[in-house]
């Protein structure tokens, strides 16, 4: 991934980081980002935001695109299509539900307390019908609509002290580990279809 990618990626989170920020009450939602959590297989998932209330615990996956994207739920790679190019990526749905699975076994949640979130910015189109939590734009308001208490504040409490025991170290030796461990996923994959 070029520079230019991870700084618009990075532009796109701390966007919807403000918006999450003025539009969600920091006494009902507890919000957690970029965590990196150990996976059972040895290596490690990163988890662009967490956010727990008596709502739910919202697992949020951060698109940062423009253009067409092509993709369907259970497809392994989606496509975008910008400027007569295109760009093949991983399918965000199967990539955030690595992520509630894991936050799942760790942590001792049942898997129906976690809602999957794949949150798109920047200029993109969805060429085909998504699912309805495949959003653009209006994250905050999407969270907001979830009214059904299904957590206690004690449970919300205990999934809380989870996050902050199970999460590795925010450093460079982390994010280093984690590029390395996807790049060995890619390698691997790439030599079972050759």
């Amino acid at each position: 991934m070029s520079l230019l990618n991870n700084f618009k990626n990075w532009l796109g989170e701390l966007e919807i980081r403000f918006i999450y920020w003025i539009a969600l009450d920091k006494k009902i939602y507890h919000k957690f980002y970029n965590i990196t959590f150990p996976t059972f297989d040895g290596g490690s998932t990163q988890i662009d935001y967490i956010i727990v209330s008596v709502y739910g615990v919202f697992v949020i996956e951060i698109k940062t695109m423009n253009g067409w994207i092509y993709g369907q739920e259970k497809e392994p790679t989606w496509t975008q299509t910008f400027f007569n190019k295109k760009y093949i990526f991983q399918n965000p749905i199967l990539q955030n539900y690595k992520h509630t699975k894991t936050i799942s076994e760790l942590i001792k949640i049942p898997e129906e307390k976690l809602i999957s979130i794949i949150a798109f910015n920047g200029k993109c189109k969805f060429k085909k019908k998504m699912p309805h939590y495949v959003l653009f734009k209006h994250y905050a308001s999407y969270i907001k609509n979830k009214t059904k208490r299904i957590l206690t504040e004690k449970e919300v409490n205990t999934i809380i002290e989870g996050i902050t025991a199970y999460k590795l170290p925010s450093s460079f030796k982390t994010k280093r580990e984690h590029i390395n461990h996807v790049k060995n996923i890619k390698e691997n994959k790439s030599k079972i279809h050759n």
